[in-house]
């Protein structure tokens, strides 16, 4: 039986919908409460506010588009559409991974030098982080849409030729800043594990506060070390596509790498779910937030747990 292709491209339509919907959500939830609710007002949690956009961006903007280009079956060089999706591709997949190295170098100085991190990691070096972030990410997202869709003949795709060797940027822009973040938080682990122990062999009161304080810092870098692991597991396949595709002389056949670029979109929805499931303090936000009570008045400045 064969499926026509007006079928595959409404439930295809269906499929970009849902996934904007949720991503989109997902992410207002997060934003709204990070911005509305004072507690939550942290260095981190403006990285982690940052990173929300960025994923919100993917809801609201790459899915959308693609959603545009399914209903054409030729794209050429001129497609602006076909641009602004690579371009936004490429722009929000580096801030997210950028954001990510931020809030582990965040974590570092949270768990590893505590007693140095209210002077290395305040919201003034937050901001900048952020900035540089976004920065580098808009600069990498223009040059692709110069730099890029170079044919100027009808393709079945909505695909890119960049002129420039695409290991390269896969090591510039995924697999070294992936290995980084790796190396910080194998680091920072170590160091949790000693104060674990630690923390084990001391009786007073004092150490039992300063515990508490420790073992809160070491859910909050388990719980990023886990938005780190989705984000690598969602977008390491499609970077290994086109690392290799060039080696293999273009055999992976292009839906596989579209299929492992939604994988890698994907993610930008998984976030706000594993800050629910983790982290009270944002369940008890999105409770509030879903429910209408912060409209009843101002819940600002109240206790989230």
């Amino acid at each position: 039986m064969t499926i026509s292709p007006l079928i595959i491209s409404v439930l295809l339509c269906i499929f970009y919908g849902c996934l904007s919907i949720i991503i989109t959500c997902g992410n207002i939830l997060v934003i709204m409460s990070i911005i509305y609710f004072k507690q939550l007002h942290t260095p981190t949690n403006y990285l982690i506010l940052s990173l929300s956009v960025a994923d919100l961006f993917v809801g609201v903007l790459v899915c959308p588009f693609s959603m545009a280009l399914t209903e054409s079956s030729c794209w050429y060089y001129e497609s602006l559409l076909c641009k602004i999706r690579g371009s936004f591709d490429i722009a929000l997949s580096n801030s997210s991974i950028l954001h990510l190295c931020c809030i582990s170098v965040d974590r570092y100085y949270a768990v590893c030098q505590p007693l140095r991190y209210a002077t290395k990691i305040n919201d003034r070096v937050a901001a900048i982080m952020i900035l540089v972030s976004w920065s580098v990410s808009v600069v990498l997202g223009i040059a692709v849409m110069i730099a890029g869709y170079h044919t100027e003949k009808c393709e079945d795709s909505c695909s890119f030729d960049i002129q420039i060797a695409p290991t390269l940027g896969c090591i510039l822009s995924f697999y070294l800043p992936a290995s980084v973040m790796l190396c910080i938080y194998l680091k920072i682990f170590q160091v949790a594990q000693k104060q674990a122990r630690s923390i084990q062999n001391t009786t007073c009161q004092t150490t039992k506060s300063g515990a508490a304080v420790s073992k809160m810092e070491r859910k909050a870098t388990t719980t990023l070390a886990i938005v780190m692991g989705i984000f690598l597991i969602c977008w390491t396949p499609f970077f290994l596509c086109v690392t290799f595709q060039p080696v293999s002389n273009y055999a992976i056949p292009v839906p596989v790498i579209e299929l492992f670029s939604w994988l890698g979109r994907s993610n930008s929805m998984l976030n706000p779910f594993v800050y629910a499931w983790f982290y009270s303090w944002f369940r008890a936000a999105f409770r509030m937030i879903i429910s209408g009570k912060i409209y009843q008045g101002d819940f600002g400045n109240s206790k989230l747990l």
